[in-house]
């Protein structure tokens, strides 16, 4: 049997398989929609009619369907063709090293799934939720009936009022402060009000600022200050100074 009379009916062409390489070889024939598959079992089919066995049909076969696969091949990545033809003899053997090497990972890692395979290929799993776990149900000790009655009538009785008497804010006076002021004012004329209030709580020096503050709007003292958070300065009033303020507010009015 010559192989290259061999009769072919592929989708791609029909016709005997020696205008077949030769469409290819012109480039007339785009080998990547020819089924080589086809080809093979054109050929098998060919041999088993035939009822004997040539080994030199089948050695030409071989040589002319690998070579038709490596062109197809490289058909299919014509990208990585150029790249490797543009490669050096010492990059082409890097490239091939690497190549191997991956193939060796592939191939190590598909025996590791083989095995866990057959490992574990007998055992089932749920694909559903897990159920749910059952609920333990604690049983109660015997109970006293009085027991139970006197703990529900403790929980029913008003709970004791809580007192809020220690947050309260006790505020001394201010009177208080207001005879403190005058007394001192009628024995000097001037003084500190800082000096006086130093050994004061907080509370105390807020009820003696609001004395001082009621002093001077009642035009018993003056108060002056030379600049914020200065001390405080607090004189007793003359007749003068009051006639002097009577004669600043005036001024200050018709100003305004």
């Amino acid at each position: 049997m010559i192989v290259r009379e061999l009769e072919l009916d592929l989708d791609a062409f029909e016709g005997p398989f020696d205008l077949l390489l030769a469409l290819v070889l012109k480039e007339e024939l785009e080998l990547r929609d020819v089924d080589l598959a086809g080809i093979v079992t054109a050929f098998l089919e060919r041999l088993a009619e035939r009822e004997e066995l040539d080994l030199e049909a089948c050695g030409e076969f071989l040589v002319l369907i690998a070579a038709l696969l490596e062109l197809k091949a490289r058909a299919l990545f014509p990208d990585e063709e150029a790249e490797l033809a543009e490669l050096d003899p010492e990059e082409a053997a890097e490239e091939l090293a690497r190549r191997l090497a991956e193939y060796r990972r592939a191939k190590e890692a598909a025996t590791w799934l083989r095995e866990r395979l057959a490992v574990e290929g007998d055992r089932f799993f749920r694909l559903g939720p897990a159920p749910l776990a059952p609920k333990v149900e604690t049983p109660l000790a015997p109970q006293d009936p009085e027991g139970l009655a006197k703990v529900l009538r403790l929980l029913a009785q008003d709970p004791p009022a809580v007192s809020l008497s220690h947050m309260a804010l006790r505020f001394p006076p201010v009177s208080h402060f207001l005879d403190r002021f005058r007394a001192l004012l009628r024995r000097r004329t001037k003084f500190d009000f800082e000096s006086e209030v130093a050994e004061m709580t907080r509370l105390e020096q807020a009820s003696a600022f609001l004395a001082l503050l009621e002093l001077r709007r009642a035009g018993e003292l003056s108060i002056e200050q030379a600049a914020p958070f200065a001390p405080i300065r607090v004189s007793r009033l003359t007749k003068e100074n009051t006639v002097e303020q009577e004669r600043t507010a005036a001024w200050t009015a018709r100003s305004a």
